[in-house]
């Protein structure tokens, strides 16, 4: 997903395509005073980068704040990282069978909603599919083979008995919300990747407003949050990125103004089989195999971008028909962009939920 401040048209067959504009329902609160300026800091975070742009005085103490936002980068790390051998998350992952761990209040958040998603999307979106995607050279133990994968054409997907071999199963894992204990049922697996970089950036937005800077627009690894408005009373405005240069669609352009926004998609990570096709990175842990449907990629616009990150994975694995069918039964504001199969033409078409086209201009 890209960030933009100008105007943008793309072709698709030759033709300019204008931006069709999404802005929220309600503007709420006033502009920051004029003469203030927006500040911008950055870094590298969760094996990604990160930004952050938020208006203020011009004495604004930069340093400060960007030790503030790292900071809060590092508690999610050290609660919920796959690659930290040290954190909350990999600790559990360890724990002996009937192990009862205490979380602390991120790692808690965190697991309580992806274990609703897990439950609304009927196992679409599974937490401790860790082993799984790992097996598929996904997460922390699966990077070397994934990138031989790329290099040696002579990789063969796991079977069916190995996938069935590795512990999977959400509804498997005992959940305490009251006093926020999570229980290790035996060899379960987390993996909050999907969902961990969205809390992430809600709690880097909550941080900005805490030091007093309210109008702001945070990024981790393409996912988005604004808050408040720019002097001139412009909100934040984002661009979606297409599937492809060429894909022919009209740009989507995203006022956040008090809204979040998220994508998964299957064109950066995949890999391409030995004599079969490409593989999708986004593993079904019901089938426990690549999806296969044919979505390009999946956008949800919430409230919180831990909702929309997580939303946008569960989507993304039920697919172009029961994923709409989802998000029009609770109400999401959801993109889904299918690639046609060869047969119709290829090229891609766009499914927009009714709450994604009330946003509509």
């Amino acid at each position: 997903m890209s960030v933009t401040s100008g105007t943008m048209a793309t072709r698709g067959a030759g033709i300019a395509l204008e931006p069709r504009v999404l802005v929220p329902l309600q503007i709420v609160g006033e502009p920051p005073a004029l003469g203030q300026a927006v500040h911008a800091i950055a870094g590298e975070t969760m094996g990604t980068t990160w930004s952050a742009r938020f208006i203020g005085p011009a004495g604004l103490r930069l340093a400060a704040i960007e030790a503030a936002v790292v900071h809060a980068c590092d508690e999610v790390i050290a609660q919920m990282s796959s690659w930290e051998a040290g954190s909350d998350l990999s600790r559990f992952n360890r724990a002996a069978a009937g192990t009862s761990c205490p979380l602390p209040d991120g790692f808690a958040t965190v697991v309580d909603a992806a274990l609703r998603i897990a439950a609304e999307s009927d196992g679409a979106y599974d937490p401790t599919a860790g082993a799984l995607v790992a097996l598929w050279g996904f997460g922390p133990s699966g990077e070397t083979a994934l990138a031989l994968r790329h290099d040696a054409p002579g990789f063969r997907a796991p079977s069916f008995e190995d996938c069935d071999r590795v512990h999977c199963g959400w509804d498997s894992l005992p959940w305490d919300g009251t006093r926020r204990v999570l229980t290790q049922p035996g060899e379960a697996t987390l993996d909050l990747s999907a969902i961990a970089k969205g809390f992430a950036v809600d709690r880097v937005s909550a941080v900005l407003t805490s030091l007093g800077l309210p109008d702001h627009l945070v990024e981790i690894g393409g996912e988005l949050r604004g808050a408040g408005l720019k002097p001139e009373g412009q909100p934040w405005w984002v661009d979606l990125e297409p599937p492809s240069a060429d894909c022919g669609l009209a740009p989507v352009r995203i006022a956040l103004h008090g809204l979040s926004v998220a994508t998964s998609g299957d064109y950066r990570k995949f890999f391409d089989e030995a004599d079969g096709p490409r593989r999708s990175h986004t593993i079904d842990p019901r089938t426990r195999r690549p999806i296969e449907h044919g979505l390009a990629s999946v956008t949800v616009v919430h409230d919180s971008a831990m909702w929309a990150d997580g939303w946008s994975t569960a989507l993304m694995v039920l697919g172009p028909d029961e994923g709409l069918a989802l998000a029009e039964r609770l109400g999401l504001a959801a993109l889904l962009v299918r690639r046609r199969t060869s047969a119709e033409g290829g090229g891609f078409e766009e499914r927009f939920s009714t709450a994604m086209r009330a946003l509509m201009l």
